[in-house]
């Protein structure tokens, strides 16, 4: 297939066009790069620099691809910021991404697959959180994304798009070309090893009254070399499923303390942590059942470890190329 990529030079749209390519297909990447970096773009694929999001630019580009498929990962994705500046995530992941459909309907682009994301669900009544759980996401982030997947059974059902939408947990982890590279850098991972890189004296614990084991926050961590697995087997089944719905997830949760103590046991330094008050809109617990792209996709997660998804973002981190 010829699929497009938009946010391929993010962290995980770059992992995923890597895979892209890996399994034959042609990527062509089309991002900004106002966040993804341009040395992260797979090699082997083609580039365009456009805001996926502005009509008049994306157009001309659709128009020529003669694309089979697009993958969606060009989006703004703090959860804290969203709380700020609501109106940016709904003009940008919301109505950017109606642009978006609107162009590849107009040019009969068959298939599109959403970067989607647990926070569509907000609060768990219980876990691990299945696809058929109450959606009242807690941040106006899960809200803009939750609107675009409302949109996509419409467009099935109007104009015969297929879709996916695959709303995933907290990526982590790197592939051997390919890391978080967020400025400013919000997601816990990086963030506790900047502290074991000297790059910042504390790490900061947000709440530490939840009702976990620990009193902080329980999140699932799944390595975006798994999620890249799960993009490739998700576009290409869409050949023989007109529409697909999956959680992509380990399964099994992590707290901030268990992950600042991997990150003391992989990287050799004390990290020194700092509790603090809760952040608004996160909620206590978020963790998946696959049970669904198990089945559908035949997709099994291989690198569930916490120690091993933490020392691969090490690997990356430390690199001096990259800051380490």
């Amino acid at each position: 297939m010829r699929i497009l990529v938009t946010g391929g030079a993010g962290f995980i749209g770059s992992t995923t066009s890597a895979a892209l390519l890996a399994a034959g297909h042609e990527v062509t990447v089309a991002d900004d790069l106002s966040t993804g970096h341009r040395d992260a773009v797979a090699g082997g694929a083609d580039f365009v620099e456009v805001d996926v999001t502005d009509p008049k630019r994306i157009e001309p580009v659709v128009a020529d691809g003669g694309f089979d498929a697009c993958l969606h990962f060009a989006a703004l994705i703090e959860a804290g910021e969203s709380m700020k500046t609501p109106e940016r995530f709904f003009a940008t992941n919301t109505a950017g991404t109606a642009h978006l459909l609107a162009s590849l309907v107009r040019h009969g682009v068959p298939r599109f697959v959403l970067s989607s994301t647990a926070a569509v669900y907000g609060e768990p009544t219980s876990t691990p959180i299945t696809e058929d759980a109450a959606q009242v996401p807690t941040n106006a982030y899960g809200a803009s994304k939750l609107l675009i997947e409302q949109m996509l059974p419409w467009h099935h059902r109007i104009h015969g798009l297929r879709y996916a939408a695959l709303r995933y947990f907290n990526a982590a982890g790197a592939s051997p070309t390919s890391g978080e590279r967020h400025d400013p850098e919000t997601h816990l991972i990086p963030l506790v090893l900047q502290v074991a890189l000297g790059h910042r004296d504390r790490i900061a614990m947000f709440g530490t009254d939840y009702p976990t084991p620990d009193g902080t926050a329980v999140r699932d961590y799944i390595h975006v070399l798994d999620l890249a697995d799960a993009h490739v087997r998700a576009v290409e089944a869409l050949d023989d499923h007109g529409t697909l719905t999956c959680n992509l997830g380990n399964g099994a949760g992590y707290s901030v303390r268990e992950v600042i103590e991997s990150a003391r046991r992989v990287t050799g330094h004390p990290i020194p942590a700092d509790e603090a008050p809760r952040r608004e809109g996160d909620p206590a617990v978020l963790v998946a059942s696959s049970d669904r792209a198990r089945d559908l996709l035949g997709w099994v997660p291989t690198r569930t470890d916490l120690d091993r998804i933490v020392a691969d973002a090490w690997t990356f981190a430390s690199r001096p190329t990259n800051g380490g």
